[in-house]
């Protein structure tokens, strides 16, 4: 019989910091530092590390054997019924808990702990139940029995994951707190994600070599830096405090690479650890999380494909009529006639359209007919054209010469390398580098947004256009973010010029999946020498969903007024930064505006004003896609909260370390356009 029995808690792979149990810090393991500063308990009869049963997790048990370490390998994810079993196995009567988060566990603070629970008599005892210590100090302690019972009636996800929640929420058991005279729980010296490493560096740097120091040492430490080792109460046990969102998104890490579908959806983009992540259900300019609360999006509205608002009426009837009498069939759909009519009603240039239902895939057709028409492989480019092989292929030629059009040093690992040598980007505004890009690699297609955040200066799109009718060069205009935004089309047509194709999407289905390439018969009617043809292309979703769209677009000429907010959000974004004396660039469509602070601290600054929107219930960075249902009171009330915000983060910076006006970490810039 093991009378106490020490279980730390620990796994290689953590969600914020893989590997952690494993780092290294004055030359020694951290599981080993652990288990050193408990070993020197005169109550404890053993230490054990409980893992779980992963792949991921053989490292650390390897090391565990090799090192003479007990280890228990239990469940991954029930670690209540891992405690339960190695508690079983080695016939604990009661159970110290420690996490291998924390570093500077200090056993004199554990004897002190295991001093109340005995002298109480209690069936817990721990020092977070109403916490003083700082963050990562943290210690349990309690009964076979209590795990036992816990063990069997827990039922709820956290209860599991977390072991000890049952045992405290409920009556059936005794408890008591370990609590210092003053409180000290807002500090942080716990190891949970990339940010926690410079505080555990800085106290081993502080103590040099030594590594059994204690804990009064360790806390006059901190108070001697206090700026750097406060971080908040809301920011402790953010593992089991986090929303049902966050603990999804560390869930769908494990099973989704990348954890989901698209990058510019993911949460780090906006704010690690703390952004909603999931949605439950929409409507006008609102979306609903998993946890029920509601945020208002002045932000990217379905990345810019609800232009009329979230759950159109109109357009959502039409779907479910469609729903209703069948979406698929072994015959055709005639929405497909209509819609095609539609759109080449609103370009008259144009006389014939394929459909399909993402902007890649568009992309990719448009570029295999304009190569077919063409009988020429080489491409010129300028602006995001998706993620097929023929546009990245550009950076197998040189690495980053995608650097100024989509992702700073983007890998390309998977596109052939046969590729080499027909893509080659050229610069927003700079016709002279498409000239030469013209002149010396037999180009028979242009590919290009109309516009981004620059607007076209010295006639350049009309040299581009004129270009390509001397060389006799298909030109594409990719409009699948530009289009419906300012003209009841594509923003060619502001410009006045017609391209020999266009793309359009995002907006064009209202939040359903359709993309259009409209152009010209002679160019269209290369699909027959070729072969572009896909199951999903053929249902009506769709097309039922754009053919609703146009009609709500034309009945509220729409591009006119989402133009018409967008450029009196600028105006008063403009002033507010002016009148906090932050130098800012203005930039975008007026439908899709946004702002870059010129300054190497742009994503803090970013960063905070998303953390203290979402504080406020609304979904906020630095840009925006403007829909109908931005109305002027939702955009009023916005500016207002907006200019209180930009004002507090101005005293901040005249106050306060740069590094510490976020709750968290910054979000991660990893999507830039430049043009």
């Amino acid at each position: 019989m093991t009378d106490i029995l020490a279980i730390i808690q620990a796994r290689q792979n953590s969600n914020r910091l893989p590997n952690k149990v494993l780092t290294k810090f004055n030359g020694d393991f951290l599981i080993n530092i652990i288990i050193n500063r408990l070993s020197g308990s005169k109550f404890l009869d053993k230490i054990v590390i409980a893992t779980g049963s992963k792949k991921l997790n053989h490292k650390l048990i390897n090391f565990a054997n090799e090192n003479n370490h007990n280890i228990f390998i239990g469940s991954e994810i029930d670690v209540l019924n891992r405690f339960y079993k190695c508690a079983k196995k080695y016939k604990a009567k009661n159970i110290l808990r420690i996490t291998a988060d924390c570093p500077f566990i200090d056993y004199k603070i554990v004897d002190n702990l295991i001093n109340i629970y005995k002298k109480l008599k209690v069936d817990y005892a721990s020092n977070t139940l109403k916490p003083h210590f700082p963050d990562g100090m943290d210690a349990e302690i309690f009964s076979f029995e209590a795990l036992e019972i816990a063990n069997k009636f827990a039922k709820k996800v956290e209860q599991r994951e977390h072991v000890t929640p049952y045992i405290i929420s409920s009556s059936k058991f005794t408890k008591a707190n370990y609590k210092l005279e003053k409180n000290y729980s807002n500090y942080r010296i716990t190891l949970d994600d990339k940010s926690d490493l410079i505080r555990i560096n800085k106290i081993f740097k502080n103590f040099k070599n030594k590594k059994n120091f204690d804990f009064n040492k360790i806390l006059q430490f901190i108070k001697s830096n206090p700026s750097f080792f406060k971080v908040g109460e809301n920011f402790r046990n953010s593992g089991y405090n986090m929303s049902n969102g966050q603990k999804v998104w560390l869930r769908a890490k494990q099973i989704i690479p990348g954890g989901n579908m698209i990058l510019s959806k993911r949460p780090d983009m906006f704010l690690p650890g703390k952004w909603p992540t999931y949605f439950t259900k929409t409507k006008n300019c609102k979306v609903w999380d998993l946890d029920g609360k509601s945020f208002y999006d002045l932000s990217y509205m379905g990345v810019g494909t609800n232009l009329l608002g979230y759950s159109n009426k109109a357009v959502d009837q039409a779907v479910l009529n469609i729903v209703k009498n069948g979406n698929m069939s072994t015959l055709n759909a005639k929405e497909d006639v209509i819609l095609a009519e539609k759109l080449i009603s609103l370009n008259p240039w144009a006389d014939m359209v394929r459909f399909a239902r993402s902007g890649g895939e568009a992309n990719a057709i448009a570029i295999r007919i304009a190569r077919a028409a063409t009988g020429k492989d080489n491409i010129a480019v300028c602006g995001y054209h998706g993620w097929h092989d023929w546009y990245l292929s550009s950076n197998i030629q040189k690495q980053n010469n995608l650097d100024e059009l989509l992702l700073p040093e983007l890998q390309v690992n998977g596109v052939p390398k046969k590729l080499k040598g027909t893509v080659y980007p050229f610069k927003y505004n700079d016709f002279n580098s498409l000239k030469n890009i013209v002149n010396r690699h037999n180009i028979g297609v242009i590919k290009m947004e109309v516009m981004r955040n620059i607007v076209p200066k010295g006639n350049f799109l009309k040299k581009i256009k004129k270009l390509a009718n001397e060389k006799n060069i298909v030109l594409i205009f990719d409009e699948c973010t530009s289009g419906f935004r300012e003209t009841d089309g594509g923003l060619h047509k502001k410009y006045k010029i017609e391209p020999d194709m266009a793309i359009f999407g995002k907006a064009l289905g209202n939040g359903y999946a359709i993309n259009a390439i409209v152009g010209k018969r002679n160019i269209m009617e290369a699909v027959h020498s070729t072969f572009i043809s896909s199951t999903f292309w053929s249902e009506r979703i769709g097309t039922s969903a754009a053919i609703a769209t146009l009609d709500e677009m034309k009945k509220f000429q729409s591009w006119k007024i989402v133009s018409t907010r967008g450029k009196k959000l600028k105006y008063n974004w403009n002033k507010i930064f002016k009148n906090n004396n932050f130098k800012v660039d203005v930039l975008g469509l007026d439908a899709i505006p946004s702002f870059v602070f010129k300054s190497k601290n742009n994503l803090i600054y970013k960063t905070f004003i998303t953390q203290e929107m979402l504080k406020n219930k609304y979904l906020a960075t630095n840009m925006m896609y403007l829909s109908l249902a931005h109305t002027d009171k939702v955009l009023s009330n916005y500016l207002e909260l907006f200019n209180e915000i930009i004002y507090k983060l101005s005293r901040k910076i005249m106050t306060k370390n740069i590094d510490e006006i976020l709750d968290g970490e910054p979000s991660y810039s990893t999507f830039t356009r430049l043009n």
